[in-house]
């Protein structure tokens, strides 16, 4: 099996097998891509501070799943991989707190260095690689683990976003 976040990147398309990932996450349904940044700007601003009160230790970097097309609507949770399972939702003022998990089983990742902005060729390069293999997604199928912190004193060019994609067998070369 292998982490979410291997300490080497993907540099091309790659086939694993990946270990359960026990997520606190904040959900949103019903949204667009338009809706993102605002979105995001909340939610790790209210997991920011479960973080600092301790009511929350992540053990890797923030993620976002995507559970439909982000080119249409979408559900998305976004979050902090955790070591157990949330006990009970957590109150915040963008709203509760709650456990998820990005799942066990076959996915294909791919790493993209740069800015957040320039997201979509990683992913487009990524979905061909599924599509082309014939590899159908899972529920709960997209996933981005935020590999590099965005502070202030990290050049976006360098910033590293592991994009995977949960299938349900790896492919066959």
């Amino acid at each position: 099996m292998s982490p979410l976040v291997p300490a080497r990147p993907h540099t091309d398309v790659t086939w694993l097998d990946l270990d359960e990932t026990q997520v606190a996450v904040l959900r949103h349904d019903a949204v667009s891509v338009t809706d993102l940044p605002t979105l995001f700007d909340a939610g790790f601003r209210a997991l920011g501070a479960l973080i600092a009160s301790g009511a929350v230790t992540p053990t890797g970097p923030a993620v976002a799943i995507y559970h439909g097309d982000p080119s249409q609507v979408f559900d998305i949770e976004i979050g902090f991989p955790i070591a157990r399972p949330l006990a009970d939702p957590l109150s915040t003022p963008a709203g509760d707190i709650t456990g998820s998990v990005v799942t066990a089983g076959p996915a294909a990742a791919f790493s993209h260095l740069g800015p957040y902005d320039t997201l979509a060729t990683a992913w487009e390069k990524l979905m061909t690689a599924v599509h082309t293999a014939g590899v159908p997604l899972r529920a709960g199928g997209l996933v981005e683990v935020y590999v590099t912190e965005p502070t202030p004193d990290v050049d976006p060019a360098t910033m590293r976003t592991d994009v995977i994609a949960l299938t349900d067998r790896v492919a066959v070369s």
